[in-house]
């Protein structure tokens, strides 16, 4: 199984390759996709992947329209107003009133499915079962039996599934999968990861019309792929016991809320990995904290530090054999301060594309991962394994934070 760190590279090393070698390699020992690629250049018939994007919201927020190798054949949403922001951003003059009619379009190859979370694997399972690729928001689910129906749909179908996290494409998270495969860290033997994101309740919990969204009450485990990514996707580890601490103030807002009346605004937990390290994930939607997505890799030999709600970051931290004494006269080791300045990881993505983005640039990269998994037929970075690998800990995270905090096992959907 190819590791996280050589997916993230493999498509900027293929260019690469390319570019040097020339036309006159067509005959050579390459991949037969690459080969494929080449002749139907020759003719004037470059590859292109059709897609069909589905989600007014979130779905604008891509760059399907900018990858060489892609066309927005079709855009849905079931409002009105979405719809026409779909096709205003992808210059798109096929729209459906819903993704049931899309899925149905023939020139459609694969969909990007970006509409509410409790939705996700009942319109993937569609898009699969009507032969459509799919790329989805997150979470991939929000159930063990969903995770069941959605690997199952999978692996019947055949069809490619990546989720579209956005921390995997952070840069000082590339970084730290580059440093992790050259061994800079030593033994990542601690990780922190967190998602704060106050005020949900005043700006994503109702919609125009003042009706509750699916946000309202949602439980913060449920959402954990911002955090799970950033240890999965580095070290490939699995995440196979938690205990989870939740809190909530008892704010009658709460009240009757879909999600088996939740009352927890944050939950805090500590999971163990199949190679025995430790992770703590943190998800909060009420305090006194600004919005962040962050992480920090304890290394033995070298710490790596996401920009910090303090103020101070990104930064490195090495080991070190000097010393000093403190106040109370003990010798405290100095590890080595220095601030870190993440490569310009954009310059990778196709010219047309580098245009930047929200979640600190990570939608380019993600779009352009789909289609180029697709284009030459390789599992995308964020498949359907490792998605329900950075998805599942969190269900059975809230599972133990509702029983106060007791040790669960999380299963596995590997393999």
């Amino acid at each position: 199984m190819r590791s996280s760190e050589d997916k993230l590279f493999v498509n900027s090393s293929r260019r690469k390759f390319l570019q040097r070698s020339g036309m006159a390699l067509a005959g050579a020992a390459l991949a037969p996709d690459v080969i494929m690629a080449q002749a139907d250049k020759e003719r004037g018939m470059d590859k292109k992947v059709r897609i069909g994007v589905v989600g007014g919201g979130f779905g604008a927020a891509f760059h399907w329209h900018r990858d060489p190798n892609c066309i927005v054949e079709a855009v849905s949403d079931l409002r009105a107003d979405r719809r026409k922001r779909l096709q205003d951003v992808y210059k798109c003059d096929k729209p459906y009133p819903s993704l049931e009619e899309l899925i149905k379009d023939k020139k459609v190859d694969a969909v990007a499915v970006f509409t509410g979370a409790p939705d996700h694997v009942r319109h993937c399972v569609a898009c699969m079962k009507a032969g459509k690729h799919v790329i989805s928001a997150v979470p991939a689910c929000m159930s063990i039996e969903e995770a069941d129906e959605l690997l199952e749909t999978q692996q019947k179908t055949g069809l490619t599934y990546m989720m579209a996290e956005t921390s995997y494409y952070h840069p000082v998270m590339m970084s730290a999968c580059k440093m992790h495969k050259e061994g800079k860290f030593g033994d990542i033997y601690y990780t922190e990861a967190e998602y704060h994101h106050a005020g949900m309740e005043y700006s994503l919990w109702k919609d125009a019309q003042g009706k509750h969204t699916w946000r309202w009450g949602y439980p913060p485990m449920l959402y954990p792929t911002h955090c799970t990514s950033f240890l999965i996707g580095v070290t490939g580890e699995r995440l196979v016991e938690v205990s989870c601490i939740g809190w909530g103030d008892g704010d009658p807002i709460m009240e009757g809320n879909t999600y088996g009346n939740n009352k927890f605004w944050n939950e805090t937990a500590l999971f163990k990995t199949d190679q025995g390290h430790a992770f703590r994930v943190s998800i909060n939607w009420r305090g006194a904290f600004g919005g962040v997505e962050r992480a920090q890799w304890y290394g033995s030999k070298m710490s790596l530090f996401e920009p910090h709600p303090n103020g101070v970051g990104p930064v490195i931290r090495r080991a070190t054999d000097k010393f000093v004494k403190d106040g109370a006269g003990y010798d405290v080791g100095l590890a080595a301060f220095e601030k870190y300045e993440p490569p310009k990881w954009i310059d990778e993505l196709p010219e047309s594309m580098r245009i930047g983005g929200g979640h600190e640039g990570a939608e380019p990269f993600l779009t352009h991962e789909f289609i180029d998994a697709l284009i030459n037929e390789r599992k995308p970075a964020v498949d359907i394994h490792e998605a329900l690998a950075y998805t599942v800990p969190g269900i059975i995270a809230h599972k133990s934070a509702l029983e106060h905090g007791k040790q669960m096992k999380v299963p596995s959907f590997d393999r």
